[in-house]
């Protein structure tokens, strides 16, 4: 009994020595970043980031079939966004997008070997997808508040998106962020279709679908098409992240457009794809 109690207050001491280090380090990175000093690699790498295309523009590509009417080959020499299965459109594109973000899981766990082999662009998703993407070289892992259940103000809207980003209904709001925090005072928004159709013969069960037939939501008849699994758009609930983006770029000076050909989408001033290029 002696030496039981006696190894139960050993470990008892382990167990503090260990809770004691972890704290101490935590309360020592969170006061380093306060000051701009990042221990992690991550965090240097996105640090990296801030501002770096200050006064510049950009164009974040939806996967609206309308983008099957742009001539998408004026974009290879803009800096752009490209989100979800857009890698798959490089035969009309004729070039990868500079940075790559994805949000959804769903994406996330049936494209996973198509998007860890995918180095063409600088990769931005969040720890919790840590669990089907892996982290290398050209990968940054964001801290995304991913549980709407944390939500007492929908939707935020994070200025640093180092410290933090916000879900908005729509991967395209992550990447608003992102643009904010690199610093473009300029967003052009194609692809933007908004704009859903569910199918009387796809499987329905809450907000998940499965595809039984060919995707015309999107550029590809394959994107989400027979097998697929992808979530209810939900695009009233996008809407109202897309107001709040607007509402904050406006704010401090900046713009976002829709350059989309047709498509539902009036939260955003329109222009005209084409008069964008000289």
């Amino acid at each position: 009994m002696k030496q039981y109690l006696r190894h139960l207050y050993r470990n008892f001491q382990l167990q503090g020595f260990i809770f004691t280090v972890r704290l101490s380090y935590n309360l020592m990175y969170y006061l380093l970043t306060l000051f701009g000093f990042y221990i992690r690699k991550n965090e240097r790498r996105f640090r990296s980031y801030k501002n770096k295309h200050k006064d510049q523009r950009c164009f974040i590509i939806g996967n609206g079939p309308s983008l099957n009417k742009l001539d998408l080959t004026n974009l290879k020499n803009e800096f752009t966004f490209g989100v979800n299965a857009i890698y798959t459109n490089f035969d009309r594109m004729q070039f990868y997008p500079t940075y790559y973000v994805v949000e959804d899981t769903f994406v996330a766990e049936d494209r996973k070997e198509e998007i860890n082999s995918y180095t063409e662009s600088q990769k931005f998703f969040g720890d919790y997808l840590s669990y089907c993407l892996n982290k290398d070289e050209k990968s940054i892992k964001c801290n995304v508040v991913f549980d709407y259940s944390y939500y007492k103000d929908f939707p935020k809207f994070s200025k640093n998106a180092l410290t933090s980003m916000y879900v908005g209904g729509t991967v395209t709001y992550l990447c608003l962020q992102l643009a904010y925090y690199m610093g473009f005072t300029e967003v052009y928004l194609i692809g933007f279709d908004h704009n859903y159709v569910i199918p009387d013969t796809a499987e329905v069960e809450g907000k998940d679908i499965l595809s039984t037939t060919d995707d015309v939501n999107h550029f590809s008849k394959d994107y989400f098409g027979k097998g697929k699994r992808w979530h209810d758009p939900m695009v009233d609930r996008m809407e109202i992240s897309y107001r709040k983006a607007k509402l904050i770029y406006e704010e401090n000076g900046r713009k976002v457009f829709n350059a989309t050909h047709g498509g539902k989408l009036e939260v955003f001033e329109r222009m005209e794809y084409s008069s964008l290029f000289s």
